[in-house]
C-alpha cells in the first residue's frame, strides 16, 4: 500500500487519521488552517469555520465522541466550541498522528491518473509554493458547512436594500446587531441561535420562514433529548412508533410549535431535521421575536413578506444553509448539484475506485461517530480485508437511498445527506462483514465495529463558554 491523502483536519478529517495511523496506512493529511478542529475552532485562520462565539454542540457529549476516546464525565451534557476544539486537539496528541497532518497547506486539485491512481496539487498558504503527489486513494473530508448559499435568484431589491446583509456563516457575535432592526431568514439551528441571542440587543428581531417546524429542546424530563432519539428504539420501533412517542412527549413538555406564533408543521416529526433550542419558544412567548412568512423583496429600508405586510429592516441574516462543493474536484469527476451526490452507503462514488467521502451525512446526532465507522469501513478495503460490490449493486443501493429519502424528509437541499444515527452505524457494520466475504474473509466485527478505546474516559479541560445559548448542530465541519 502506497500513500493515502486525506483533506481536511476537521473531526471526520481527524478520524480518518486516526483510524489510519492505528492500522500502519500510511498518508498525508492536508488542512488549510493552523489547528485541527475544522467547523469547531472559533475563529479558525482556514477561512471556513462558521463557528460563532456562543456555539455549543447540539448533540450530547456522548453522542458526539469517539468511541476509542471518550469524553469525560466533568464536561456538559453539551460542550461549547472551545471545549470541543481542545478534545480533538486531545485525540490528536494523545494517538500522536499530528506529525502527519500539513497545515496551512491547501488542496488546488485531486486529479485521476490513467493508472487508476490520484494526483494531488497542493499550494502553502504562505508560501505560495506548489507540489504534486501521486496517492493510491484520496478520502474528502472537507466538510459540507463551509460554502454558504445565498438565496439564488436573490430576492427583488436586494442590490439596492441599505441595510446590512450578511449569511450565518458570516455571523461572529450579536455586536453587528446592537439597536437594528433585524429580520434572521431561516429556522434551523443557527436562524433560531442568532434570532435568540440578537433580539437581547436588537431593537426589533423578526424570525422569517418558509414553513412550520418542529422545536426540539435539548433535554426532555431531565435528559438530553438525543438519549431518547437515538436510544435502541431508533433502531427497534418503526418509523411511524418513534414519531409518535417523541411527538406525544414534545407536546407534553412544550406544547404544540403553534402556540408560540409558529405556522403548523406540515409534516410528521422525524420527516425534516429538527431545530434544536431550548429557548427560542421562550423568546417567542416572551415577544422578544415576532414570526414572519417568507421574504418576498426588499425596498431600501424595509422588508416585504408574503402576508403583504413590511417592515423597517436594518439588517437581514441570511440562514439559509449551505452548498455542498469540492473545488478541488473536476465537476467531471464528482458533480453535487443541488447538494445531490451519488455515493454507495454515502461514501464511495462507484465510478470511481479510492476516492472516498467521509463525514458527508447528515444525521439527527453527531458526525464524528460515523466518520470513524466510515473510516474504519474504507480502511477495511484499502487493505483488501474488504471488497466492494459490482457497480449495478452499488448503483441499486444508492437508488434505494435517493427513493427512502423522497418518501421520509421533506423535498430540501438540507435532506440530501440525511440518515439515521443507528441505523446507519448498523448499515455500515453490516456492509463491513459483507465486504469481508466477498473478499473471502471470514471476520466477526465487535457491536461497536471498532478497537476498544483507553481504559478512562480522556480528561479534557472544562472551559466556560463565552455566551450562553444552544448552537450549530454536531455534525457541522468546515474541514470536516
Amino acid at each position: 500500500m502506497n500513500r493515502v491523502c486525506i483533506i481536511g483536519a476537521g473531526s471526520s478529517g481527524i478520524s480518518s487519521c486516526q483510524v489510519l495511523h492505528a492500522r500502519g496506512i500510511p498518508f498525508d493529511c492536508y488542512e488549510a488552517g493552523s489547528e485541527v478542529g475544522g467547523n469547531w475552532r472559533y475563529m479558525n485562520d482556514n477561512g471556513m469555520s462558521s463557528a460563532y462565539r456562543s456555539l455549543h454542540i447540539n448533540s450530547s457529549r456522548q453522542s458526539m465522541q469517539y468511541a476509542t476516546f471518550p469524553m469525560g464525565d466533568h464536561l456538559p451534557p453539551y460542550v461549547n466550541h472551545e471545549q470541543a476544539a481542545r478534545y480533538f486537539d486531545a485525540y490528536v496528541d494523545h494517538f500522536g498522528f499530528r506529525d502527519s497532518i500539513r497545515f496551512r497547506t491547501e488542496v488546488t486539485h485531486v486529479g485521476k491518473t490513467p493508472t487508476g491512481e490520484w494526483d494531488v496539487t497542493t499550494r502553502h498558504r504562505d508560501t505560495g509554493e506548489e507540489h504534486t503527489r501521486r496517492y493510491d486513494a484520496v478520502l474528502v473530508a472537507n466538510g459540507h458547512h463551509w460554502d454558504p448559499r445565498m438565496p439564488d435568484p436573490p430576492f427583488p431589491g436586494a442590490d439596492t436594500f441599505k441595510g446590512i446583509q450578511l449569511h450565518s456563516h458570516d455571523y461572529r457575535t450579536p455586536d453587528v446587531l446592537v439597536g437594528k432592526r433585524v429580520v434572521v431568514l431561516g429556522i434551523g439551528n443557527s436562524a433560531a441561535d442568532i434570532a435568540v441571542e440578537g433580539s437581547q440587543v436588537a431593537k426589533r428581531m423578526f424570525l422569517s420562514l418558509r414553513r412550520g417546524v418542529h422545536i426540539v429542546p435539548k433535554f426532555i424530563f431531565g435528559i438530553p433529548v438525543d438519549h431518547l432519539t437515538l436510544s435502541w428504539a431508533s433502531v427497534v420501533l418503526p418509523l411511524r412508533a418513534q414519531q409518535w412517542v417523541l411527538g406525544t412527549a414534545l407536546r407534553f413538555a412544550r406544547g404544540r410549535p403553534s402556540r408560540y406564533g409558529l405556522p403548523k408543521p406540515d409534516h410528521r416529526i422525524l420527516a425534516a431535521h429538527p431545530t434544536a433550542s431550548d429557548t427560542l419558544l421562550s423568546k417567542l412567548g416572551h415577544g422578544d421575536i415576532t414570526v414572519k412568512p417568507n421574504i418576498t423583496r426588499l425596498d431600501h429600508d424595509k422588508v416585504h413578506f408574503a402576508d403583504g405586510s413590511s417592515e423597517e429592516v436594518d439588517a437581514v441574516v441570511y440562514a439559509t444553509g449551505y452548498k455542498i462543493s469540492f473545488p478541488f474536484l473536476d465537476s467531471s469527476l464528482i458533480n453535487a448539484e443541488e447538494n445531490w451526490i451519488s455515493l454507495y452507503h454515502r461514501v464511495v462514488p462507484p465510478r470511481h475506485p479510492g476516492l472516498y467521502f467521509i463525514g458527508l451525512v447528515q444525521p439527527i446526532g453527531a458526525i464524528m461517530p460515523m466518520a470513524e465507522a466510515q473510516s474504519e469501513w474504507v480502511a477495511d478495503l484499502l487493505e483488501g480485508k474488504a471488497k466492494l460490490p459490482g457497480y449495478a449493486e452499488m448503483a441499486k443501493e444508492i437508488d434505494a437511498y435517493q427513493s427512502s429519502l423522497s418518501r421520509r424528509y421533506v423535498k430540501s437541499s438540507r435532506h440530501t445527506i440525511q440518515v439515521d444515527f443507528r441505523q446507519y452505524l448498523r448499515e455500515l457494520r453490516k456492509e463491513r462483514r459483507v465486504g469481508a466475504r466477498r473478499q473471502g474473509i471470514s471476520v466477526a466485527l465487535p457491536a461497536g465495529a471498532r478497537r476498544p478505546g483507553p481504559a478512562e474516559p480522556v480528561d479534557v479541560p472544562s472551559t466556560a463558554g463565552s455566551a450562553a445559548g444552544s448552537g450549530r448542530s454536531g455534525s457541522t465541519g468546515a474541514a470536516g
